[in-house]
């Protein structure tokens, strides 16, 4: 049986892996942060699966920032394949602890590399990229060879894990990849992320539980996909023949106002909007203000749009997605529905 070990086993990302891995057969072991509050809630059903005993799922403490305990969990877990999904990776906040997010997210990535260079050379290695990256874009869509120019602490130390990544290959001959994912999202998304703060918002408003939501910027596009599909591609990375880096997106993209209004629809609700820029409001079909702008959540260099190929990934990995725009939303919905009262 294969040994995966996950980095942010906790997060959306790491709770689909981990069970696409079990399923596949793995032996996955997760590492999470100790913390004095619960944060393995994504994970917690795996435990109640009746097939666990024959699955294995075993959680570790760690943490990317503390490089003694990386090292001694890849040195003591050994795994086939580490898939590095951890990291400070809310971008507004990366304005907010620029230090702590490229100690994270940049200097964590050279500690497992450097521990897999240490350990075994054989061990295959997974770095997730964000599309957050390619920031300011130079030209639509986006690829593996588009030029990066990234518009936040949080991007700027995605690029540098990205070239160190590609440096330990090329340098030790290490099997180790970049997927360069665009916006997923999931039920399981963050209660902070952009998408997850609208579905969860409108479903309340819907059923009078909250009155108002207050958004930045309206305009922002984005190629938004479902985490499930995701994964899988993570997986195919590790699994093709060399290691290469590889664009996961839909090659659609809709503005921030765009998935307000599909909401809006799934939900039966409607919406009317007035006003332009930060005044622009959303109003309700009785004509309460239900949606607006603030500029504190605007960020201080701002990506306006984001929008990828996958052609790669489609034709050498055999990836498409399969979930689209409106699927996604209908998943997420349901899933704030049954939780509403939580």
């Amino acid at each position: 049986m294969k040994k995966a070990l996950i980095f942010g086993v906790t997060g959306q990302d790491g709770a689909y892996l981990s069970k696409f891995l079990l399923k596949k057969g793995y032996i996955v072991h997760g590492v999470k942060r100790r913390s004095s509050s619960l944060n393995s809630s994504r994970v917690d059903d795996i435990y109640s699966d009746p097939l666990i005993k024959k699955k294995k799922f075993y959680l570790h403490y760690g943490d990317i920032t503390d490089s003694i305990s990386v090292y001694n969990l890849v040195s003591t877990i050994r795994p086939n394949e580490i898939y590095n999904l951890a990291a400070q990776s809310h971008v507004a906040v990366s304005f907010e602890i620029p230090e702590y997010t490229t100690n994270a997210d940049s200097l964590g990535t050279l500690r497992i590399l450097e521990a897999v260079k240490k350990v075994n050379k054989k061990i295959k290695f997974y770095q997730a990229g964000s599309s957050e990256m390619f920031g300011k874009v130079v030209e639509i869509p986006q690829t593996e060879k588009t030029p990066f120019y990234p518009r936040s602490p949080y991007g700027a130390a995605k690029v540098y894990s990205h070239w160190i990544t590609i440096n330990y290959r090329e340098s030790y001959n290490l099997f180790a990849c970049n997927g360069i994912l665009f916006n997923h999202e999931s039920p399981l998304r963050g209660e902070t992320f952009v998408t997850k703060k609208i579905v969860k918002a409108l479903c309340k408003i819907k059923l009078e539980r909250q009155k108002k939501l207050i958004l930045g910027n309206l305009y922002s596009k984005r190629d938004w996909g479902h985490a499930e599909d995701y994964v899988e591609a993570m997986w195919k990375i590790l699994q093709f023949k060399r290691p290469e880096d590889f664009v996961i997106c839909t090659g659609k993209q809709y503005s921030i106002k765009d998935f307000i209004t599909l909401v809006s629809n799934d939900l039966n609700m409607k919406i009317r909007w007035k006003g332009k820029g930060v005044n622009e409001k959303a109003y309700d079909s009785k004509g309460n203000c239900i949606i607006e702008c603030n500029k504190k959540y605007f960020r201080p260099a701002e990506v306006d749009t984001l929008k990828g190929d996958y052609s790669k990934a489609r034709k050498l990995l055999k990836w498409r997605p399969k979930h689209n725009i409106k699927s996604l939303i209908k998943d997420m919905i349901s899933y704030e529905l049954k939780h509403i009262d939580d």
